[in-house]
């Protein structure tokens, strides 16, 4: 079943799958002054491993010797793949990612531009002193009664779904600190599109100082119809000065550069941005049913309303929910929800691994796409995963399972199936549980 990985991605004919060779992977441990002895479980074995440990869900170190055909253990396994430089496997994940960026760098274009998405998600590990350490618990979560969760950035190419990036970091964390480290890896002319997190000055500075865009819902609190003036809230001050009406909900306003300087910008930084930046104000109603909120504001610094009309700018920040479906693509169908390392270093191998599979799955539905004439939202995820996961070297890309395409669909969010609910939740620690079982105190 340990079927040669490149073998089969070569069937898909395209260039980038030179980056996952043998060859590519002993150049990256060597950039990464990795040294090894060539034996049974080499780095080039050893990447290959991994790569069908995701591919089956991330299942277990012990099983994985049966899925490649080794006959090594499971323990011996595990030492080969934490001796893996982390260097090399993200030197794999960019160089590949890169390729494959430029085979779809004319796909899915918005009005001209790369439209790409940015959301944050959460994912758990075990709970161990090294990781809680590093990546902290949730909120309110009593010692000993809970896992270490950590926070991680999301950056997405809208018209194929494929993570052009990730950032992972503690609990917590603010997403626009992690936002600006992307913003070098962008093109002018590129659009990002994200939630209120990503609206502010700031941002919307830096991205203007750089040619680039952005289409971001304005926060809660942003009063629409009082552009004349200014406005304070508790968490924001800042003043806004209309500069033209372009229709119904529809303005151009100026927004001034606040006194205060964000604390995770530097002063070199700071110091070089515009006193004040145009952004393009507007406010749409949705019609569909089941949405949370009836009236969306979006701000963007894309300001001409013939080529960027009302009805367009919209269109694209709805867009912004396909992130969600990446999300749950990696989190539930390829089981990164909960990582099972107990190092930091070896949390960050499994986050490049999944990135790396998650990306081999996303070329082989696009490939399915052009081959059977449909969007390449349409493909199956699961369906191009297990294609992956089982074919053989030299066989040929079938046609993979097209889902309905079901455009305004709504759907209670409720869940049908009940837990069992056998077991109240962990309140205390368990050693302070155990204790009191021995005592004879029922817990």
């Amino acid at each position: 079943m340990f079927a040669n990985l490149t073998g089969i991605i070569a069937r898909i004919k395209e260039s980038w799958q030179q980056e996952l060779e043998d060859e590519a992977i002993r150049q990256a441990c060597v950039q990464a002054g990795h040294h090894w002895r060539e034996r049974q479980l080499g780095p080039v074995t050893t990447v290959k491993m991994f790569l069908l440990q995701i591919l089956y869900g991330n299942v277990a170190c012990n099983f994985v010797p049966h899925l490649a055909g080794k006959r090594v253990t499971g323990s011996s396994y595990c030492e080969a793949r934490s001796r893996l430089p982390l260097a090399a496997l993200e030197t794999l994940l960019t160089t590949c990612t890169k390729r494959m960026a430029e085979c779809v760098r004319n796909t899915g274009r918005w009005l001209g531009h790369r439209l790409f998405l940015m959301d944050g998600c959460h994912f758990s590990m075990p709970d161990v002193p090294e990781l809680a350490k590093r990546f902290g618990y949730p909120p309110r979560q009593a010692e000993g009664c809970g896992f270490p969760v950590a926070h991680w950035l999301a950056w997405v190419h809208a018209g194929t779904g494929l993570i052009q990036k990730g950032l992972v970091g503690r609990i917590g964390s603010h997403d626009l600190p992690a936002a600006a480290q992307m913003h070098d890896q962008l093109e002018a002319g590129d659009v990002l599109v994200g939630d209120a997190a990503f609206c502010s000055f700031t941002h919307l500075a830096l991205l203007l100082t750089r040619g680039l865009h952005g289409i971001f819902r304005a926060p809660n609190n942003t009063p629409f119809n009082l552009a004349l003036g200014s406005w304070h809230s508790k968490k924001r001050q800042r003043c806004v000065r209309l500069i033209q009406t372009l229709g119904p909900e529809d303005q151009i306003v100026e927004w001034m550069r606040p006194k205060a300087k964000p604390s995770w910008l530097d002063a070199q930084t700071w110091e070089t941005l515009p006193e004040r930046v145009r952004v393009r104000e507007l406010r749409y109603t949705l019609k569909q049913p089941g949405f949370r909120v009836p009236t969306v504001t979006v701000a963007t610094t894309l300001l001409d309303p013939l080529r960027y009309p009302k009805e367009k700018l919209a269109e694209a920040y709805g867009l912004r929910w396909y992130v969600e479906t990446c999300f749950r693509h990696l989190k539930t169908t390829l089981k990164m929800d909960v990582l099972h390392c107990q190092s930091v270093e070896g949390v960050q191998k499994e986050l490049t691994m999944f990135l790396l599979v998650y990306n081999l799955v996303r070329m082989t539905m696009l490939e399915a796409a052009r081959r059977q004439g449909v969007s390449p939202d349409r493909i199956s995820f699961v369906d191009a995963l297990r294609w992956l996961a089982t074919a053989q070297a030299g066989d040929d890309l079938p046609c993979l399972i097209v889902n309905p395409h079901r455009p305004g669909r709504v759907e209670p969010r409720c869940r049908k199936r009940r837990p069992k609910g056998t077991y109240p939740w962990l309140q205390q620690a368990r050693a302070r549980l155990k204790f009191l079982l021995a005592q004879g105190v029922p817990a």
